[in-house]
């Protein structure tokens, strides 16, 4: 009688056969840019010649959809149906990634090539555009899929899965294809992978994560810039206004300090499951400073219990040929990461609102996309993550630390509380994976742990759904 055992040793048995590599490899080949739309073929090729026949095999039906936002980032759906009153595992995956950023990687790497490396502590490293984000991460959960199957004979359960193209773009077109679909994507529990676990030492799961809403402001007094000697002192200066504007939000230490964009207290639920988290920077992290952020925090707190206010970029002139000159405008894309205990459409009328008291009733502010991830948070309480603590650590023999939400954004509100389904997220990367950068990359050791955990709890869930 085959066993759990059983499947987990064979997963490991193909990943450290090269199995799994050969695997990814193909997937990382494929330039699936999404911004890029001179790469809409290898998007499309990545689910046509790539994820289509792979589920096939698994015994799936496949179906691609067309995008209602963005014709050229089509959505895939892959259904196993074993009986239609069995429970329903949903995942969920992205295969388009950033651009590849040629010619900026170590050592002359090619992105679209998976390069095998061993650093100077002996792990073994993979560099790849979408080793990490998202390529890897579901791969590795497809993998364990299939691995049950070929154990058990069935999953004793069915499976949607779910694979779209523009994650990186921030998911247009999602939204309306999941609400459009409900019936056609309903589940009883989501288990997918994305962003870094805390630690390369324990694995963790994420309820939800946080939302996050990108702000333009911008501020322009006049047509062309005019001599500073001539006209210094007379004429106001936009970058200046708009550097005060932004520090009457937010402090010289990063404190944000209009009340109406932040939570007003940290819930005693989440102060609790935070309590034992702590955020330790990696060998390839950068140092944290401790005087940042909201005070009276810690760090874990800061990151995945309270929101942020970032100014991504700020522009004034011509930076690379700077004019003796006053100039005519200045410009900020700023970032508010949010909590699910505020309301992100408060956000830019509570700033302009604030600017107009303030006197810089001037500056334009606007979003600065389309599209908004919004905030989401799995109850800690719920019977999935329990259960899935329970199968990671029979599969790792370690506890893995849950965190209410991840600091960073993913599409997760619209499949737990849009669609309607509990959600666990079981990420397989690390802080120092370089995942947007030059030099992406997966660590051997937690893909592997990956398989391992996935497997277990897929096989797990054949015993019966968390209830």
């Amino acid at each position: 009688m085959p066993s759990r055992a059983d499947a987990i040793d064979a997963i490991e048995s193909h990943f450290d056969t090269n199995g799994f590599r050969e695997e990814l490899a193909i997937l990382v080949a494929v330039p699936s840019s999404s911004r890029e739309e001179e790469h809409e073929p290898d998007v499309e090729a990545y689910l046509q010649a790539h994820m289509t026949p792979a589920f096939e095999a698994m015994g799936f039906t496949v179906e691609r959809h067309e995008n209602p936002m963005l014709p050229r980032a089509p959505f895939l759906v892959a259904k196993r149906i074993e009986d239609p009153s069995l429970p329903t595992l949903f995942c969920y995956g992205h295969g388009d990634t950033v651009p590849g950023e040629e010619g900026r990687w170590r050592e002359g790497r090619n992105p679209w090539t998976l390069d095998v490396t061993t650093d100077a502590g002996g792990t073994e490293r993979w560099y790849g555009r979408g080793t990490a984000d998202n390529k890897g991460q579901h791969a590795i959960n497809m993998a364990a899929l299939r691995q049950v199957i070929e154990t058990r004979g069935k999953l004793g359960y069915n499976v949607t899965f779910l694979v779209e193209m523009a994650e990186e773009m921030g998911s247009p077109g999602l939204q309306e294809f999941c609400v459009a679909n409900r019936e056609l994507l309903k589940a009883d529990l989501l288990i997918a992978s994305d962003g870094p676990r805390l630690s390369t030492e324990v694995p963790d799961i994420r309820l939800g994560t946080r939302g996050a809403l990108n702000i333009r402001m911008r501020l322009e007094y006049r047509d062309g810039g005019h001599h500073s000697g001539n006209w210094g002192g007379l004429l106001a200066n936009p970058a200046i206004v708009l550097m005060h504007a932004i520090t009457s939000l937010v402090t010289a230490k990063g404190e944000v300090t209009l009340g109406s964009l932040k939570p007003k207290h940290l819930p005693n639920s989440v102060r609790a499951a935070l309590g034992p988290v702590k955020v330790v920077p990696g060998p390839d992290d950068p140092a944290i400073q401790e005087w940042w952020g909201e005070p009276g925090l810690s760090a874990a707190e800061k990151v995945f219990g309270w929101n942020t206010f970032e100014v991504l970029s700020f522009i004034s002139g011509d930076p690379d040929k700077p004019q003796n000159a006053v100039p005519p405008f200045a410009e900020a894309i700023c970032q508010i990461r949010f909590t699910v205990d505020t309301d992100p459409d408060t956000f830019i009328p509570e700033i302009r609102k604030h600017f107009e008291v303030q006197g810089f009733e001037d500056i334009l502010v606007e979003p600065a996309r389309s599209s908004m991830l919004r905030a989401s948070r799995l109850d800690p309480d719920h019977p999935a993550v329990p259960w899935a603590v329970a199968s990671i650590s029979k599969t790792l023999g370690i506890e893995p630390v849950v965190i209410p939400n991840s600091g960073g954004s993913l599409p997760n509100d619209i499949f737990l509380n849009l669609v309607g389904m509990p959600t666990l997220w079981v990420p397989h990367s690390y802080p120092g994976c370089s995942q947007h950068a030059p030099n992406e990359h997966a660590l051997a050791p937690l893909m592997r742990d990956g398989l391992k955990m996935m497997t277990g709890l897929f096989w797990d869930l054949g015993d019966g759904f968390p209830e």
